[in-house]
C-alpha cells in the first residue's frame, strides 16, 4: 500500500511513531482505569508531544511552530490514529486559522500557551438541538464593554482538562440579530454551570461534558474576528478536523488489519490455519482494498489544501474523505472483531476498543448523513468537475 511521500514527510512519520511507541504500552492500563494512566506518565506523554513539535504542527516558524503542510499533518495523524484510548491525543494543538482571526493580544494570551502546554482549550459549539445543520441558539447580548452570554452547550470535548472555551453564540444588539460569533471565555468566569458529564462508549480521559452559561460576561476584547465571523471560523475548524479524523481512521484500520492478519496466521482451526479459510481471506482483502482507497483520497485531499485549490471544493472533499474513511474503518473493525472471535469482544484487545472508539467518527464533526448532504449539495450546485 505504498504512497510515494517526500523524505521530510517520512521523517515526521518517524517522529510520530516514536511518540506512538511511548503511549501504546499504556492502552490496557487506560482502558481498565477510565482512560487514565499514572499522573507522571500522563505528564511525560504531554511534554514529549510538545518537545517533538506535535502541538505546533500547524503554526508558522516565526512564532515557534513547525509550519508543516497538510500532507505532513495527515501523515502524522495517520500514525497517531493507530493508538486506542486517545492516548496520542493528549496534547492541545492550535490551528493556523486562529492566527488570521485573532488579535496580537489574543494570540499572546490564548494561542501561544496552547503550543507550550501552559493553557488548554475546549470547544463549546454544539447544542442539544444541533443536527444536520450547525444550529446555534446561545445568545450574546451586547452591553457596555462586552457581551452577556446565555445558552447551553453539549459535547464540550476535553473541558475537564481545559481552562478556557472557544464559544459560539448569536449576537443581539437590542432587537437586532447581528450574526453568530466566536469568543474566548475563561472557565473561571462567573455564571458558568457544569450540568453533567455523560458517559460514552469509548474510554477516554478527555470527557464531553454539558455546560450552561447563565448571564456570563465576555469582554469585547475576547471577540474573535468580527461579530458575524463565527460560522466561517467553525467551518475552517471542521474542514481540518474532518481531514484529521480521516487520517486517524486510516491508521486505526491499518493496525486492525495487521493484527488480524497476524492472528489469522497463528490461529489453528480444522487442522489448518485460520488465514487459509476463504471467508477470512475475503474479509482481509476487502479491508485492504478499502483502506488503500481511503488513503489515496486522504493524501490527495491534503495535497489539494497545500496547492491552494478552491476553498468550497476543499470543503466538499473533506466531507467525502471523512465519510469514506470513517465508514471504512468501522467496517474493518467489525470484520476484525469477527476474525478474532471471542477475543475480539475482550476489552484487553485493540479490536474491541477500536470497535467502540471508531463508531463516533461517523458522528462527530458532522455525521455521515450530513457529509452526504454536503457532497450532494456541492454536486448539484457546482457539477462533478468542480468538486
Amino acid at each position: 500500500m505504498h504512497i510515494n511521500l517526500p523524505n521530510d514527510v517520512k521523517e515526521w512519520i518517524e517522529i510520530a511513531e516514536s511518540f506512538l511507541q511511548e503511549t501504546k504500552p499504556w492502552e490496557v492500563e487506560a482502558e481498565m482505569n477510565s482512560g487514565k494512566v499514572p499522573v507522571e506518565i500522563d505528564a511525560k506523554h504531554r511534554q514529549m508531544a510538545i518537545d517533538l513539535g506535535l502541538s505546533s504542527m500547524d503554526m508558522p516558524k516565526k512564532i515557534g511552530g513547525q509550519e508543516l503542510s497538510n500532507l505532513h499533518q495527515v501523515a502524522v495523524w495517520e500514525v497517531l490514529g493507530r493508538s486506542t484510548n486517545a492516548l496520542t491525543w493528549c496534547f492541545s494543538e492550535p490551528q493556523a486559522w486562529m492566527l488570521e482571526a485573532c488579535s496580537e493580544e489574543q494570540i499572546k494570551k490564548y494561542i501561544l500557551p496552547i503550543m507550550d502546554g501552559s493553557r488548554h482549550e475546549c470547544y463549546a459549539i454544539t447544542e442539544s438541538e444541533s443536527g444536520s445543520e450547525l444550529d446555534v441558539s446561545a445568545t450574546a447580548k451586547k452591553v457596555d464593554g462586552g457581551y452577556i452570554v446565555n445558552g447551553e452547550k453539549w459535547y464540550v470535548t476535553g473541558a475537564n482538562h481545559a481552562d478556557f472555551f472557544f464559544i459560539q453564540a448569536v449576537i443581539h444588539d437590542g432587537d437586532d440579530e447581528i450574526g453568530d460569533a466566536l469568543f474566548f471565555l475563561d472557565m473561571d468566569q462567573e455564571g458558568i454551570e457544569h450540568v453533567r458529564t455523560p458517559l460514552f462508549s469509548h474510554t477516554f480521559d478527555s470527557h464531553h461534558p454539558i455546560y450552561k452559561f447563565n448571564d456570563v460576561f465576555i469582554p469585547e476584547e475576547n471577540l474573535i474576528g468580527s461579530e458575524n465571523d463565527g460560522m466561517s471560523y467553525s467551518l475552517a475548524w471542521f474542514r481540518r478536523e474532518r481531514l484529521m479524523i480521516a487520517a486517524r481512521c486510516c491508521g486505526a484500520a491499518a493496525r486492525l488489519i495487521e493484527e488480524a492478519s497476524e492472528f489469522a496466521q497463528d490461529r489453528k482451526v480444522k487442522g489448518g490455519l485460520l488465514s487459509e479459510q476463504q471467508a477470512i481471506q475475503f474479509m482481509l482483502a476487502d479491508s485492504v482494498t478499502e483502506l488503500w482507497a481511503a488513503r489515496l483520497m486522504l493524501y490527495e485531499t491534503a495535497m489539494a489544501h497545500d496547492r491552494g485549490d478552491d476553498l468550497k471544493a476543499l470543503h466538499y472533499r473533506c466531507s467525502a474523505v471523512k465519510l469514506f474513511a470513517s465508514e471504512m474503518a468501522n467496517k474493518v473493525a467489525d470484520r476484525v472483531v469477527q476474525i478474532f472471535g471471542g477475543r475480539g469482544y475482550m476489552r484487553e484487545f485493540a479490536a474491541e476498543r477500536f470497535y467502540r472508539e471508531l463508531r463516533v467518527d461517523r458522528i462527530w464533526e458532522g455525521t455521515s448523513e450530513v457529509q452526504r448532504l454536503i457532497i450532494a449539495g456541492g454536486l448539484l450546485r457546482k457539477g462533478l468537475k468542480k468538486l
